[in-house]
């Protein structure tokens, strides 16, 4: 567990970037393609306590970029060289383009300020998207890394950050997974060697703590 003085110094508003990960409706909402992804990601608090980091974010100052995963209604350019793509195109919602499906979902609200990056292909929302070019135009040296799912997207998009020289900070409780055993031993087991781990308390107090200093 860092201390708050390690944290404060990695979470600079002016060099911070906060990134949530595939909370859309068709993926998080009441209506999603994976129910009971959703049902953990609300039952753990995990969405909430991104939409807290979210508002925080708003407040002191902090870029935030929602990163979504989208699909052409005719399917055009999406992968289809894993299972996990091909269970993808037989769900009963899909993440179709223009759709509700795609739209950060409550209680996450998106400011005039933030970016929304699609993404049309692969497993990450940083690889092949916008997200590295506006991250380093941004002068970002630290990306929050927040959302769903903890089996997939929120890996990927931490080593392709780690890959890329910026530091990771990952709220442990605002991200989510199933089955809900499997997040915390992959935060332990995984994402602990690369990035530092926190909670969402402990990085709201050093966002805006770091405000009050300046």
């Amino acid at each position: 567990m860092p201390s708050y003085e390690q944290l404060s110094e990695l979470l600079d508003p002016a060099t911070t970037v906060l990134l949530t990960v595939e909370c859309q409706q068709g993926v998080v909402g009441p209506d999603s393609a994976l129910p009971e992804l959703a049902a953990e990601a609300r039952s753990s608090g995990a969405l909430a306590r991104v939409a807290r980091l979210v508002a925080a974010a708003h407040e002191t100052g902090v870029q935030v970029i929602h990163a979504v995963a989208e699909r052409r209604p005719d399917g055009r350019g999406a992968n289809r060289n894993a299972r996990l793509f091909r269970a993808a195109e037989r769900l009963p919602v899909q993440q179709l383009s223009g759709t509700t499906a795609v739209r950060v979902a409550p209680p996450i609200e998106v400011a005039d300020e933030d970016f929304v990056v699609p993404r049309l292909h692969g497993l990450s929302p940083i690889q092949g998207t916008d997200v590295d070019a506006l991250l380093r135009n941004l002068g970002c040296r630290t990306l929050i890394v927040t959302g769903v799912s903890a089996n997939v997207a929120i890996p990927n998009a931490v080593f392709d950050a780690v890959n890329r020289g910026y530091t990771v900070v990952v709220p442990r409780d605002a991200i989510a997974g199933v089955p809900s055993d499997y997040t915390p031993a992959m935060i332990r087991n995984t994402l602990a060697l690369v990035a530092t781990v926190a909670t969402t308390d402990e990085v709201l107090a050093c966002l805006r703590g770091r405000v009050r200093r300046v």
